[in-house]
């Protein structure tokens, strides 16, 4: 029987490991599922204001967008207090719309549609009211900041 100089055995081992390490490494980082991207779930809104009285028609004539988690963003002019107030209504857009506003308007048909979409905190959500003219909807949303843009 033959023996290896201990300088020989020795770079074998180490090579042996080095294969063994990295074959273990390779099959591990191909196998690994892909991290989250964040710890918010997604809340990101489209708001538009339309000419006409239906969303699926109305000429587009204002739109934002808003994202709320993991801070208030996007085009929105008032994007942290649009945040808070969509936080403190839980995303029921209705409770923004004053029913019986306290400003007078004629009663001329010139029809307003404000209608939101997108994802609020990872759920679909889809919304839309219509005004019978610009006055009643300034009147009925007020100084809210959500869907005033």
């Amino acid at each position: 029987m033959r023996h290896l100089p201990k300088t020989v055995s020795a770079a074998v081992a180490v090579a042996a490991g080095v294969l063994t390490v990295t074959a273990v490494s390779t099959g591990a980082a191909g196998a690994a599922t892909p991290a989250p991207t964040g710890l918010f779930a997604p809340s990101d809104l489209v708001l538009t204001v339309g000419q006409g009285d239906d969303a699926a028609t109305a000429t587009v004539q204002r739109a934002v967008t808003l994202s709320c988690a993991p801070k208030a963003t996007g085009t929105h002019p008032a994007s942290r207090a649009a945040c808070a107030e969509l936080f403190a209504v839980e995303a029921r857009f209705d409770k923004l719309v004053d029913q019986a506003p306290k400003v007078a308007c004629t009663k001329e048909w010139n029809p307003v549609v404000v209608s939101a979409a997108g994802v609020w905190q990872g759920k679909h959500v889809a919304w839309t009211t219509a005004f019978g003219n610009p006055c009643s909807m300034k009147a009925a949303l007020a100084d809210g900041a959500l869907l005033n843009f």
